[in-house]
């Protein structure tokens, strides 16, 4: 059967879209502390590099299938923190958090009712289990961009 998930994107310096905010925070839940601002700069590269020789990956400043999933954070209902941060910029960012009777959900690090109902409901809509756990193939599909087809 076919990965029903997009592939993880590439992103790397001079990126100034989606998904560098969500990348930022995963950098930072990591304890590699950057700027959220959106841009893949120079510190943002440097903060790739450091987190993949801590991660034992090539460190050549570029994320993509070798780092996106030693990365990523698995968070769930009753997380909170950077990693909850990245998932909200994903939710923030595709405009998706609203939509219909919800009311936005904030970028605020705690992953609460409104970004479990959120994940579940995306979960279905991508067709993988829908347990409200972002682990790594929500975490592809979240970033990968699935949302935005």
């Amino acid at each position: 059967m076919a990965d029903p998930i997009a592939p993880w994107p590439i992103v790397g310096r001079g990126t100034n879209r989606f998904p560098v905010r969500p990348l930022q925070q995963l950098l930072r839940a990591r304890n590699h502390p950057v700027a959220v601002d959106g841009i893949f700069g120079p510190n943002t590269e440097a903060a790739v590099k450091a987190f993949q020789e801590s991660a034992a990956v090539a460190a050549d400043g570029i994320v993509g299938p070798q780092t996106w999933p030693k990365l990523v954070v698995q968070v769930k209902r009753g997380s909170t923190g950077d990693a909850v941060r990245g998932v909200q910029e994903v939710i923030k960012f595709h405009g998706l958090a609203g939509a219909g009777e919800a009311p936005p959900i904030e970028v605020d690090g705690i992953f609460g009712p409104k970004t479990d109902h959120f994940i579940r409901g995306f979960q279905t809509a991508v067709g993988t289990a829908s347990d409200g756990i972002v682990g790594p193939i929500t975490w592809r599909a979240l970033v990968s961009g699935m949302l935005t087809g």
